[in-house]
């Protein structure tokens, strides 16, 4: 069978990868699972009713860019949360999840060619593994930009060489970062953009974990590019229900961004896109317009940040988590003490390294462990505990 070239150098996928490494051993304990980032949490209790009020509505088309009342819900959080007015028409595009705006995005507003060069695309590493398959996928370079703790947690775009930024079409960012929870402030918001306007290139802002945090609301890309006088096109964000909401299965996101953007994006949708059905669609606007699941949702995981903190905080290079549901733990080597915890204590991790890209011979997140805080809170006790027990005493 043959594949595309340009695709063969794709590492195996994370979770496969676990499992070869996993299952050819028992477990040393009833089995936790804290390797995938799945919302465990209730979700509101609106959503069943609302989609059997629609029930009707899995008998029409629905619109590829999303309905009116699903739009206009949307653009009424953005106003709420970052000050933000937009045009439902012209600025929102309504997504089937998040992971399918984030690749789709790249074939519609990706160039095949910039100075008469090779396009690249940036990305932080470890990353969200669309971001590489997208890039290759218009036949761009990926270039897999650090984001350890010398950095902060975060890529320096900033520090990259001038002619490699000339060649830039398209940054990802995620924040708050997964796996390791930084936040991008105000000012490294500021910085990136004013790169982008200088070079030329649009920035892609992943903000799906934006509504868990521990203190403060992170700043959004969009509100800081709204506040600077930014090309409205210089900047796509996108956001989703299934972290917000606990909603992974309803598969509602959007991607906002310029009228420019936005059209590009419509139009090949227009041909590929797979559209929400409508009964999804008004149970997703409702959770739009509802804070109050969120508040309760954002609790739980504080408790659950404090938590982490009560076992780890004596860990040496623990660092609490700002934002997010992953901790992303120090250890000596990822796949060992994987399965070390999986052997000993029943405990599924996901080895950092299994997130990231070698560069030039450096191994990004081998020293560490992404640990995903889902789970009912008594379950997720047991899980740290073990795993402390295991790998820290």
């Amino acid at each position: 069978m043959v594949f595309p070239e340009r695709f063969s150098n794709l590492p195996e996928y994370a979770f496969p990868r676990l499992r070869k490494l996993l299952d050819v051993h028992q477990a040393g304990g009833d089995p936790i699972n804290m390797s995938i980032g799945e919302p465990r949490h209730p979700f509101p209790e609106f959503i069943g009713r609302a989609i059997s009020e629609a029930l009707e509505g899995f008998g029409r088309y629905p619109p590829n860019e999303g309905g009116e009342d699903l739009r206009a819900a949307i653009v009424a959080w953005i106003a709420r949360r970052y000050g933000v007015h937009l045009n439902a028409d012209q600025h929102i595009l309504a997504l089937n999840g998040t992971r399918e705006g984030l690749f789709n995005a790249a074939l519609a507003l990706g160039v095949e060619e910039k100075a008469r060069q090779k396009p690249a695309v940036l990305m932080p590493n470890p990353f969200y593994q669309v971001y590489a398959v997208a890039s290759l996928a218009i036949n761009a370079e990926p270039i897999y930009v650090p984001a350890t703790a010398e950095t902060g947690d975060l890529p320096d775009y900033v520090a990259l060489p001038a002619a490699l930024l000339d060649r830039v079409t398209i940054a990802y960012l995620c924040s708050p970062a997964n796996p390791q929870g930084a936040v991008a402030t105000e000012a490294y918001w500021r910085d990136l953009i004013a790169l982008a306007e200088r070079h030329d290139f649009r920035i892609f802002a992943d903000e799906c974990y934006s509504e868990i945090y521990r203190n403060t609301p992170p700043v959004g890309a969009l509100q800081v590019a709204h506040d600077m006088g930014a090309d409205p096109d210089r900047v796509v964000v996108f956001h989703s229900l299934s972290k917000r909401s606990n909603l992974p299965g309803l598969r509602s996101g959007f991607a906002a961004s310029g009228s420019g953007n936005i059209a590009a994006m419509k139009q090949l949708k227009n041909y590929t896109g797979a559209p929400l059905p409508l009964p999804l669609q008004a149970a997703a606007a409702l959770a739009w317009r509802d804070e109050a699941h969120v508040e309760e949702n954002r609790a739980i995981y504080r408790r659950k940040y404090q938590m982490a903190d009560e076992i780890f905080g004596n860990v040496a290079g623990y660092q609490p988590l700002e934002a997010g549901f992953f901790l992303w733990l120090p250890v000596e080597n990822d796949e060992a003490a994987a399965l070390k915890l999986w052997r000993e204590a029943g405990v599924r991790c996901l080895p950092g390294s299994y997130l990231s890209r070698a560069v030039a011979g450096q191994a990004i997140g081998q020293d560490r462990l992404r640990v995903a805080l889902v789970a009912e809170e008594q379950e997720l006790q047991r899980g740290l505990l073990r795993l402390h027990g295991c790998l820290y005493q």
